[in-house]
């Protein structure tokens, strides 16, 4: 493992924060990037939209897509380090991500060319934004249960079902939909991948209101929405293939970080705040909690050390961002609970009259979605264990046999 850059990379990181200095304002110490967990306003999305547009013009928008694409062709190792640099200035939150990291690199695998020169532009710079609409209330974790249907009609297809925890929907031009078009094969089978323009008639769009006081979720209602078929992704009927490409992409991106408090701002917290009459880092159970949390964040740091390292030598990382996200979901959740521990009765604010600004309390409120996005705990940990440890898989009652055909609701 190699904690250095090359000069290779070092020339590149310069450049990138020569480019940042220029352009963008250094975040003050302490201070932390701009989240997902504020609320949705149309200014930050206009704000959000002139940064990547501005990015996009200095070739500094998805740096690793192909040229041809609006990309610059650079390598995985200089996308780590761009996303590093950036971390450190005053940016608007990145509203692109669904878009630019799971369902852009979708495009360039099972697209037709058509499709990438019309949708893969536009992406990068921000024109036009994209949400994914994959769970339904009776398909989270197991997506492919999914029973949103879609039926042929000439040269259209006809959509009828519900998407939910649609994050952007509301705000999003275009969206990636799994759909059922054929119930007689088997559950991951008959299952096809299309575009939809979020503007079409029949769609209607139902903000959830979380716990925190945002809506940044959504519940999706398709009422006999027409779909062109120029707008499917990959073959018919093919469309779990296109769903594992999207996936992968997600959990890579969540497994590599998902932004928030770190350790360091827990040790802050501990050392301004009183516990029994003292400052809360005299306390030998504190220090002790600390220490536990500081050994876990360092063993995922190391981690994403390893899959930085596997980038930087042209290598394909393996199964540490499953890991990392595995770990790293629980632990987030895990270090804002203890610090509303150390609040105390301040932990029942959620305004600027809350310690740091209700920081830890949007964590700790958010931290239950980041454990389900991408993958529960539960098939995380199935992944690792079969194709990772090669042990056996769970026995699964719906194999084999068509998907109309698969029992739902109580047993008899």
């Amino acid at each position: 493992m190699d904690f250095n850059d090359t000069p290779e990379e070092a020339a590149f990181r310069a450049e990138a924060r020569a480019w940042l200095e220029a352009n963008a304002e250094p975040l003050a110490p302490g201070e932390q990037p701009a989240s997902l967990e504020g609320r949705f306003d149309p200014e930050m999305v206009r704000k959000a939209q002139e940064w990547q547009r501005k990015k996009a013009d200095a070739g500094w928008a998805c740096i690793t897509w192909p040229k041809e694409y609006g990309g610059r062709g650079a390598t995985p190792i200089q996308a780590v380090i761009w996303s590093q640099e950036e971390a450190r200035f005053k940016t608007p939150p990145n509203i692109f991500a669904i878009g630019q990291g799971m369902l852009g690199p979708t495009i360039m695998v099972h697209g037709t060319e058509e499709q990438k020169r019309r949708y893969l532009p536009p992406m990068l710079r921000g024109d036009e934004i994209w949400c994914q609409l994959f769970s339904e209330p009776a398909a989270g974790s197991d997506l492919a249960g999914l029973r949103t249907t879609a039926v042929r009609d000439g040269d259209d297809w006809i959509i009828n079902g519900q998407k939910i925890w649609t994050t952007g929907a509301h705000y999003s031009k275009w969206g990636m939909i799994v759909t059922r078009t054929d119930p007689n094969a088997e559950k991951h089978r008959g299952i096809t991948y299309f575009i939809v323009d979020m503007q079409s008639p029949g769609i209607e769009i139902r903000p959830i209101k979380q716990m925190n006081g945002m809506s940044s979720f959504n519940e999706v209602f398709f009422t006999d929405v027409r779909v062109p078929d120029r707008n499917r992704i990959g073959d018919v009927n093919d469309g779990w293939r296109c769903a594992l490409t999207t996936l992968m992409n997600e959990r890579h991106a969540i497994g590599g970080g998902a932004g928030g408090p770190e350790f360091r701002d827990l040790f802050r917290l501990a050392r301004t705040v009183l516990w029994n009459g003292k400052p809360a880092i005299q306390d030998a159970g504190v220090r002790q909690r600390l220490a536990d949390f500081y050994v876990r964040a360092k063993g995922l740091q190391y981690t994403s050390y390893r899959v930085q390292t596997a980038l930087s030598r042209g290598q394909t990382p393996g199964p540490e961002s499953s890991i990392g996200k595995l770990v790293g979901a629980p632990l987030r959740q895990n270090m804002a609970a203890f610090a509303l521990d150390l609040e105390g009765a301040a932990a029942a604010l959620l305004d600027r009259k809350a310690p740091e600004g209700a920081l830890w309390q949007l964590a700790y409120l958010g931290s239950p979605g980041l454990r389900l996005a991408g993958g529960t705990d539960e098939i995380l940990r199935n992944i690792i264990a079969e194709r990772v440890l090669g042990l056996p898989p769970e026995i699964r009652v719906d194999k084999g046999i068509p998907f109309k055909d698969v029992p739902t609701g109580p047993r008899p």
